[in-house]
């Protein structure tokens, strides 16, 4: 019996090493690497983590049994402690291995469970890095370039149909038009421009997709930063934060309650719309979209995603955007005109996720498809 308790401190010994290889790497000097970490949760890295825990779950059970079920001379005690140790230990594991498998999206890609929902959802993506699949069939066809942020990339839908893009193209036809995808998590207008010139489709249409925080780069040339989230900063205890960082159950329950960024962007956005240190170099970032569309003789709409939970602040804020568009006689969708009666818990994806929701995409999609179609 002591030689099978021994076998199994051996195997335990090695099956620690091993956790530490998996769940602290970097106490080790190492990185697990494998395409778009940090973003994606790879499948097969939390299978390996789940056979891990279920092999050292069998050997503490091994030793339980061995140790106090089948010796007759185990103190009582000792028995009913370990009893209840081997049960809270069990428990916390099979809920840290389900946790390893329940996507759930949030605003970035910070949560554990968010980077589950990118790895199970987000793909395809081309090797430019969006979520599209490749253009093959695309002679004779209406070009459309949608360039955005994650609101274009459809983040937090789960199937890429639900897109606005997707939408707009199988309304004019699939074997008429062919969409590209061309948003990026986290773009500001100067991004996304310069992707726009990369990008080598010349288009017969150009979506622009505009959200308040667009104004970005043009802020921080005004030496006005958005603050953005430090994540785990407000957890005081070391050992407690490390538990967070690294497990998928408490990660679950930590980013299951708000955690807001030092300065919200609300004051950023309040500041940088109404500096015109800040809105004339803005204004100017968004005339180049006006002359690329010229240059490329293509058609240029403009889509004006508000702050879905608050439309009248938004409204104030983008006004000077909205004059500039049409001044230079650009058709918007102007989101906020038309989801005010649609409860603002329906027009998001989760309460976790203020992204655009399925059923505002689909309205988005038919407004620019009317328009589209008026300009033939």
């Amino acid at each position: 019996m002591a030689s099978k308790i021994v076998s199994s401190l051996v195997r335990l010994a090695l099956l620690a090493f091993l956790f530490v290889f998996v769940f602290y790497p970097d106490k080790l000097h190492l990185e697990i690497k494998y395409p778009y970490a940090g973003l994606l949760d790879n499948l097969w890295v939390r299978v390996a983590k789940t056979f891990l825990l279920l092999l050292i779950l069998l050997e503490l059970l091994r030793m339980f049994y061995y140790g106090i079920i089948k010796n007759p001379k185990s103190n009582k005690l000792v028995a009913n402690l370990s009893t209840l140790a081997i049960m809270v230990v069990w428990v916390l594991a099979l809920l840290e291995i389900v946790f390893m498998y329940v996507p759930q999206s949030h605003e970035g890609a910070l949560s554990k469970a968010s980077q589950i929902w990118f790895n199970k959802y987000w793909p395809p993506m081309t090797t430019q890095g969006y979520r599209d699949k490749p253009k093959t069939d695309t002679t004779g066809k209406i070009k459309i370039l949608f360039i955005g942020d994650s609101f274009t990339a459809g983040h937090g839908l789960k199937n890429v149909e639900e897109r606005f893009s997707d939408q707009v193209a199988q309304k004019i036809g699939t074997d008429k038009a062919v969409a590209y995808n061309l948003g990026i998590s986290g773009s500001d207008t100067r991004d996304e421009f310069k992707r726009l010139q990369k990008f080598p489709a010349k288009p017969n249409i150009v979506v622009l997709q505009y959200f308040l925080n667009d104004v970005a780069g043009a802020a921080q040339e005004g030496k006005l930063t958005l603050s953005e989230l430090q994540p785990y900063n407000d957890i005081k205890t070391p050992v407690l934060g490390s538990l967070v960082m690294r497990f998928y159950f408490p990660n679950f329950i930590y980013w299951q309650f708000p955690h807001t960024p030092p300065a919200s962007i609300v004051d950023f956005v309040k500041k940088s719309y109404t500096d015109t240190t800040i809105l004339n170099p803005h204004l100017r970032d968004l005339k180049q979209f006006i002359n690329y569309a010229k240059t490329n003789n293509a058609k240029l709409y403009v889509v004006m995603i508000p702050f879905l939970q608050n439309l009248d602040n938004s409204n104030a804020y983008t006004k000077p955007i909205e004059d500039f568009f049409k001044q230079n006689n650009v058709p918007m969708v102007r989101v906020s005109a038309f989801i005010g009666q649609i409860p603002a818990k329906e027009r998001i994806v989760g309460k976790n996720d203020g992204h655009a929701s399925a059923s505002v995409n689909t309205l988005i999609a038919n407004k620019l498809y009317d328009l589209i179609k008026n300009d033939k």
